[in-house]
């Protein structure tokens, strides 16, 4: 089964095959993506171990929804031992996020 995830924008997109869902996770992203593709693997009768590749929209896009779809790839594929591409379709150990500019970081007050 082909795994698809882009954490991008606040809608996450997650694509099993030909299957897409489409949820809005708000500020629950971290807590609740995770059990969110479980459930959507357990409704198509599928686990973890029947993902054979995945495919993550690396960016640009939001800072944490890319972080945290990043971390959650990253892991599964390592653990599952599966290929990893980013949404160019190149493959890769694990994926970088591309916020598609620097940190905004502002000056310390004192």
């Amino acid at each position: 089964m082909n795994l698809y995830l882009d954490t991008s924008t606040p809608e996450t997109i997650l694509k099993l095959d030909d299957k897409e869902y489409r949820y809005v996770f708000a500020n629950d992203l971290a807590e609740k993506l995770l059990s969110f593709l479980r459930d959507k693997l357990a409704e198509n009768h599928k686990t973890f171990t029947d993902i054979t590749e995945i495919t993550f929209m690396s960016g640009p896009g939001s800072f944490t929804g890319l972080r945290i779809g990043a971390a959650i790839v990253n892991t599964l594929a390592s653990e599952l031992n599966i290929p990893l591409y980013d949404h160019h379709g190149k493959q890769h150990k694990i994926i970088l996020p591309d916020y598609g500019r620097g940190a905004n970081i502002s000056k310390p007050r004192k």
